[in-house]
């Protein structure tokens, strides 16, 4: 089941629509991320379409006009691959494929076809077969053929079984023995975690592609996979830490994104583990892009959802090097001056100004501001270190400069 599939430089198109919900600018910005998502699948977007659709249309997502006009561009130019952003139905999504003669992809397939790619472990290959099964069972309609016969024949059908059911009862079966085979991994893991002691337990966390394993190379000086693509880790990496002599566990786990597929957030959530036992989060935003305000909030949900957002946390705004605030001509009075406008320092006096010190501004990549970060995390850490060890108080002076 868990197929790497090669899209390399395979020609894809986007659709988006356009609804009471989201208008042109935000189905913009999703596509941005979805063409992001494409490239990172080894896909290459050609061309977007964009509908104004305020009832999806129950066959096919969007109007038969539109359909007729994705069908044209999609024949004349050796199109591989149809990626809608919207999570299509199993009928839709046989309707369209049906009409447009290629694969066709939503949002949740195409970050399920990522993450079966990117899993390296056996922990993580299985997380996303199971996602992957029960992301496909309301959809074996039609698609019986694709899967593995891995049993079959003369004795093992029920007397009028069609073979539709048949596979339904094995997927149904091999999502069973998944979740038992990550049910036993997670006790492994969780002695695991029980063996490390009673030493502060840092997490990073933030939206994909923020930054948060290049931070995790910078500070603990090991070598952590990281790449300008989502989704570059999977596996929770955990290494210790030495700040000022004092010992801290740092842990980097697989990045959030808005949209996750529903599966992928369930057969993760023992992955999280790690936040959700953490002392002391480290939430990484990427300030140069342009929404990281919904990023934040992206995070935040999901914190919300494995009970972790009441944790200590520290905001790190990473990647300062890349932030390029829009500029206004002087000549133009029409166009308003918005946040995209606003420079760091300026940004720095709006709500981010209520965080206080726990509100940081760094490049991991370019090491800028990385001592004014260890100082500050070191005085969280030790803070937590000192209540669980008084003894050890004499050990650690309050302030980070005392070992220079």
């Amino acid at each position: 089941m868990l197929e790497k599939k090669t899209m390399e430089h395979e020609k894809a198109v986007l659709v988006g629509v356009i609804n009471k919900n989201q208008g042109l600018e935000k189905v913009t910005e999703y596509l941005d991320e979805l063409e992001f998502l494409t490239f990172t699948a080894g896909g290459e977007v050609t061309k977007r379409f964009v509908q104004r659709v305020e009832t999806p249309n129950p066959k096919t997502m969007i109007g038969s006009g539109k359909m007729e006009e994705l069908q044209g561009y999609v024949k004349a130019n050796d199109i591989g691959s149809v990626i809608f952003d919207e999570e299509l139905s199993p009928a839709q999504q046989n309707n369209i494929e049906k009409l447009l003669r290629c694969k066709i992809l939503d949002r949740t397939s195409l970050i399920l076809d990522i993450f079966a790619q990117r899993a390296q472990t056996s922990y993580a290959r299985t997380q996303v077969e199971l996602a992957q099964y029960e992301y496909l069972l309301p959809r074996l309609t039609g698609l019986w053929t694709h899967l593995e016969r891995q049993r079959g024949g003369i004795g093992m059908r029920g007397p009028g079984e069609t073979e539709i059911e048949t596979d339904r009862r094995i997927v149904r079966d091999r999502i069973a023995l998944l979740k038992k085979k990550l049910e036993k991994i997670d006790r492994q893991m969780e002695t695991q975690r029980g063996n490390r002691g009673a030493l502060v337990r840092v997490a990073l966390v933030g939206y994909t592609n923020v930054g948060k394993s290049t931070l995790m190379n910078v500070i603990s000086k090991s070598e952590v996979f990281a790449e300008n693509k989502l989704f570059a880790t999977l596996d929770t990496t955990v290494r210790k830490v030495v700040v000022g002599n004092l010992p801290f566990l740092l842990s980097d786990t697989v990045g959030f994104i808005r949209k996750l597929p529903t599966q992928l957030v369930e057969s993760f959530k023992s992955t999280l583990d790690e936040v959700r036992e953490a002392d002391l989060l480290l939430h990484v935003v990427d300030i140069s892009h342009p929404n990281f305000e919904e990023h934040i909030a992206s995070v935040n949900q999901i914190l919300d959802e494995i009970d972790s957002a009441n944790k200590p946390t520290i905001m790190v705004f990473n990647k300062i090097d890349q932030y390029r605030p829009e500029v206004l001509d002087e000549d133009d009075l029409e166009t308003e001056r918005t946040k995209l406008h606003f420079t760091l320092d300026e940004w720095k006096k709006t709500w981010l100004a209520k965080i206080g010190d726990n509100a940081l501004f760094i490049s991991a990549l370019n090491k800028e501001n990385l001592e004014d970060f260890r100082k500050r995390v070191y005085q969280e850490v030790r803070d937590i270190h000192v209540t669980r060890f008084p003894y050890n108080n004499f050990l650690y002076p309050e302030n980070l400069d005392e070992y220079a």
